[in-house]
Parts: structure tokens; C-alpha cells; sequence
């Protein structure tokens, strides 16, 4: 199977995408695309926490309502959720409703709040982890790398929880650190130029 397709306006897209509109604006609009703010990122640490044994358009179509469910992925706050929290979570039919992983997401805003602390932000820390060129495969032939494997590594020490080495590869892919884009994929020259300006000495 190809990895690209073409997409509504006739331009190659990675091939992931063509299942729904959802998909393909997303796919346009933010994976891949660096980000260094910290609530984006640990919202995509918590929701790809949630989407193991799922798809990701399953928790993409629920987004906004977890969102609104976890206060717009404010640690700070999440990390005073209390067992009360838990039970009206484990209620709300807008998200996954799964104990586990719920309770991961509070633990993990209690780590995050540590590792701000010591670190300055959570990107200062995740992007330490970003690759060299010549470490990556190429685009969409992996699971895991040796800096998903790493990053996965040092979390577990620290005691977050459902962050595995290919959960931390498609948070790496999803927030720029790698692109993931395949080769002919139009966005895949629009992350590089992101990823470039990003880099650049004053950015954001």
C-alpha cells in the first residue's frame, strides 16, 4: 500500500489520514508541528495514555470534551483531583471512562508539576530527547526509537505511568519532535520549515 494518497484538493497526504475530514485536518493542521507549550504537551501525554487499545480518531472525535473534563490539561489543577474527581470522571460519558487510566492522568499532572519544577517547563525537558538526523528510520517504518525508548525510561523512574516507548514515539511524532511525515507528503516540507523557524535563536 502507498503511503501517501491524494487528498480532497488532488496533493499527496500521508496515507493515516484518508479515513475521515477529521484526520485530515489534523493531520494538516498539527501533527508534526513543533510545540513547546506545556499544557499541549502533556495533553498529548494524557490522551495517548488514553488511547491504548484504541484509535486515535476515537479519542481525537472525544477532544474537546476531555478538554473540558480536565481543565484544559492545567496540571496544576488536575493534580489536586481528589477520589470524588475520579468517581465523576468514571460518569462522564464524553471520554474513556477507565479507572486506570484516569487515575494515570492525575498521578502523571502531580509528575509534571515535579519535573517543571526542576526542569523550568516540560518542553525544556522533552525536547532534550528530540533525535539527530541520522538516528531516525525512515518516515513511518517504526514504532519506537532509541529517544522514545529513553524518554519512556527516565518517566517510569520518575513514576508517570502509561507512558511506554511507542506511546512516547507518537508523542514525538504528534509534537514535532520527529517528522514522521512521509517522503512526498505536502506537509511534510511545512513541518521542516516549522521545525527550522522553531529552532531559530528568539522563537516563540
Amino acid at each position: 500500500m502507498s503511503v501517501t494518497f491524494s487528498g480532497p484538493d488532488g496533493k499527496p497526504r500521508c496515507h493515516w489520514c484518508a479515513a475521515a475530514p477529521e484526520l485530515l485536518a489534523y493531520h494538516d493542521r498539527e501533527w508534526g508541528f513543533p510545540v513547546d507549550d506545556d499544557f499541549r504537551l502533556f495533553e498529548k501525554l494524557c490522551l495517548e495514555g488514553f488511547q491504548a487499545g484504541l484509535s486515535w480518531r476515537t479519542i481525537l472525535a472525544k477532544r474537546e470534551n476531555f478538554r473540558a473534563a480536565f481543565h484544559g490539561f492545567d496540571y496544576n489543577r488536575i493534580a489536586r483531583f481528589t477520589q470524588d474527581d475520579v468517581a465523576r470522571l468514571l460518569q462522564d460519558e464524553g471520554i474513556v471512562r477507565h479507572r486506570g487510566k484516569i487515575e494515570a492522568v492525575i498521578n502523571n499532572a502531580q509528575r509534571a508539576i515535579e519535573l517543571a519544577n526542576s526542569e523550568g517547563s516540560l518542553a525544556a525537558y522533552f525536547w532534550q530527547f528530540e533525535p539527530a538526523p541520522g538516528e531516525l528510520a525512515a518516515p513511518q517504518t517504526a514504532s519506537t526509537s532509541a529517544g522514545s525508548i529513553a524518554l519512556s525510561k527516565v518517566l517510569k523512574k520518575q513514576g508517570w505511568k502509561f507512558v511506554g516507548p511507542t506511546t512516547m514515539y507518537a508523542f514525538m511524532q504528534a509534537m514535532g519532535l520527529v517528522n514522521d511525515h512521509a517522503e512526498g507528503c505536502i506537509v511534510r516540507s511545512e513541518v521542516d520549515d516549522s521545525r527550522r523557524r522553531f529552532r531559530a535563536p528568539g522563537f516563540g
